[in-house]
């Protein structure tokens, strides 16, 4: 069995900036996979307008490409919807679409990127890029918001487009109050670039599981027979939680390589919000990878404070609890 706490994986700033492509969760996704929900024609709206982007002046065997005449400038398509409408589907299908320089990466990817390389380094990477995919963009960090502006005011310019995606608040879906103004306002900059759409719809993810659900100990032995050992990691909430302060967010998926499962025990409500958000990214992580994840102990509605789940990180907690909701429904199965 794996002991992910023997692991303090190195990553030099460079790599980075490797590997920015579709997660292995959404590896055979495509544009014409996406099932949208006919109760909810903004979800085919939004597969359109995706499709229109892309479309550069011809169809190729490998999708749509994305060439340039003069170098014409970038231009931005923003996706704005609840949690567990098909974004990120419909963002890595973009990817599968295209055959030019591309990356997807999330924002809080993007965020370390910048951090580690600074902003020069970070637009020069990315400069002869033709699509920039960025997944979860945080309007809720003016200071992150604003490095991101000067980002991509720097590489669009040279013609470098951008699909990015956002999630609104489940408490304000159907009540009109969509991010698509708050991301125009907080990229004034660039805002002129972008056509912005809402997806409207429920969360899939929590269609037939409560996200209280996490599993009994006799549900949990049955999980456990079923997997590798040599490829399971099983520790306790508070071993990870401790380990996790040690480990650099941006070394979450080197710390789970050749990882195909992992087992969180015991969890525990969460007082420290530093701990929590490390948390958060390791789920994210987890979840991107597509590998097979449970979890058992205190209930998902009681793992995080009122204070955390409605304060400026809302959005980054309900993501969580609907992300580690789907990944115990499919252990289930």
């Amino acid at each position: 069995m794996i002991d992910l706490t023997t692991r303090n994986p190195t990553l030099q700033p460079e790599q980075l900036t490797h590997d920015l492509t579709p997660s292995h969760r959404y590896q055979h996704v495509r544009l014409d996979t996406y099932a949208p929900n006919p109760d909810y024609p903004s979800q085919a709206q939004a597969r359109t307008a995706i499709q229109a982007f892309l479309k550069g002046a011809q169809v190729r065997p490998g999708g749509f490409r994305l060439f340039r005449r003069a170098k014409p400038e970038g231009r931005g398509l923003y996706l704005d919807g609840g949690f567990g409408v098909g974004k990120t589907h419909l963002l890595a299908s973009a990817y599968h679409a295209t055959d030019g320089t591309r990356a997807l990466m999330s924002f809080q990817d993007l965020m370390y990127i910048i951090g580690a390389l600074g902003m020069t380094r970070a637009t020069d990477a990315f400069r002869t890029h033709d699509l920039l995919l960025i997944d979860e963009f945080e309007l809720d960090d003016p200071g992150n918001t604003h490095m991101a502006n000067t980002f991509l005011g720097q590489l669009m310019p040279g013609g470098t487009s951008v699909i990015a995606t956002s999630n609104t608040e489940p408490g304000a879906l159907g009540q009109g109050r969509f991010n698509a103004s708050d991301f125009q306002r907080q990229i004034q900059g660039i805002a002129d670039r972008f056509d912005t759409y809402r997806i409207d719809g429920p969360d899939y993810r929590q269609r037939g599981v409560r996200p209280e659900d996490t599993m009994t100990p006799d549900e949990y032995s049955t999980w456990e027979a079923r997997q590798n050992p040599a490829t399971l990691a099983r520790l306790s909430y508070r071993d990870l939680s401790r380990h996790l302060l040690n480990v650099h967010p941006s070394r979450f998926s080197r710390l789970l390589q050749d990882v195909q499962a992992v087992a969180i025990t015991d969890l525990t409500p969460t007082p420290d919000q530093n701990v929590a958000l490390r948390f958060v990214h390791f789920i994210d992580k987890l979840y991107d990878l597509g590998l097979n994840a449970t979890f058992t102990g205190t209930s998902l509605t009681a793992l995080f404070s009122d204070t955390y789940r409605h304060g400026a990180y809302a959005k980054k907690y309900s993501r969580c609890l609907s992300r580690m909701s789907e990944m115990l429904q499919e252990a289930r199965q």
